[in-house]
């Protein structure tokens, strides 16, 4: 291996928002990374909403940090339980999620995310952090679409 290669393993970033499309997303990565001997990165990201000035603010005592944290511990005991893939590792970051994701994929192997997080219109087949993912990420991306390897995905 030539000085300017990296002795890390790839990694596969999974977005995570808490929503049953993310949990699956990292069930999903799970099962794709031993291929690609990768490890699996779960971001969760988070930001302080814009001031609308309708009088709508913020609770003083309100950590948005704190939330992604818990979003993101939550998220990885539904997928995994107490017994995570090994290498697993987690991370928040301040931003909006489709631009963290995307500035993640730079070092990425692979990002998977789910069609549809939290955010959006509940009819929509592709949500925007997806499709700005799909679009403008430096490495392939998987969406998923709500098949759970667990339930029935060919071995």
């Amino acid at each position: 291996m030539g000085p300017s290669q990296s002795q890390e393993k790839p990694r596969i970033v999974v977005g995570v928002d808490g929503s049953a499309m993310s949990v699956a997303a990292l069930r999903w990565a799970a099962r794709i990374a031993p291929a690609l001997d990768a490890t699996i990165t779960a971001v969760a990201a988070w930001h302080f909403p814009v001031d609308t000035g309708f009088g709508w603010s913020t609770p003083p005592d309100w950590d948005p940090e704190a939330g992604a944290r818990e979003v993101l511990k939550e998220a990885l005991t539904a997928a995994f339980g107490d017994k995570p893939p090994h290498g697993l590792t987690q991370r928040t970051v301040m931003g909006h999620a489709a631009y963290v994701l995307i500035e993640e994929s730079r070092s990425a192997q692979m990002l998977v995310v789910g069609s549809r997080g939290h955010g959006g219109f509940a009819g929509l087949l592709l949500g925007s952090v997806s499709s700005a993912c799909a679009e403008h990420a430096q490495c392939p991306v998987m969406v998923v679409h709500g098949a759970d390897p667990q339930d029935g995905a060919p071995s």
